[in-house]
């Protein structure tokens, strides 16, 4: 079955359940079909995304909170309204300086978030 067979075209926020996606670090796919991929991640203060790398092209959007971001070894504070963008396979990740929540956009989409 293709992983666009779930698709829907209305997504509410409250009926998508959080996953835990690391200490401190929770996440709700929201959106996706084979191209594309959405993501909400939320971080509580001091909690960590760790350095890592993906064959992705990732946009995220700092939906609240403040956030240390590391891409490719520089680093950049970004607080609510910032974007970042990481390339395909760049090293990257976070420190949540003030708790807050990332909106991950995904180019293709993540098929280890699905599974």
């Amino acid at each position: 079955m293709p992983v666009t067979a779930h698709i829907n075209v209305f997504i509410k926020d409250n009926e998508v359940p959080w996953e835990p996606a690391g200490d401190g670090v929770n996440r709700k796919v929201m959106a996706w079909d084979d191209r594309l991929m959405l993501v909400r991640v939320e971080f509580t203060n001091g909690s960590i995304g760790a350095l890592h790398q993906h064959h992705h092209s990732q946009i995220t959007h700092v939906e609240s909170g403040s956030f240390e971001v590391q891409i490719s070894g520089e680093k950049k504070v970004l607080g609510p309204g910032d974007v970042y963008i990481v390339p395909p396979h760049a090293i990257h990740g976070c420190v949540c300086l003030q708790a807050g929540v990332l909106i991950d956009v995904f180019s293709p989409m993540r098929e280890d978030f699905v599974k």
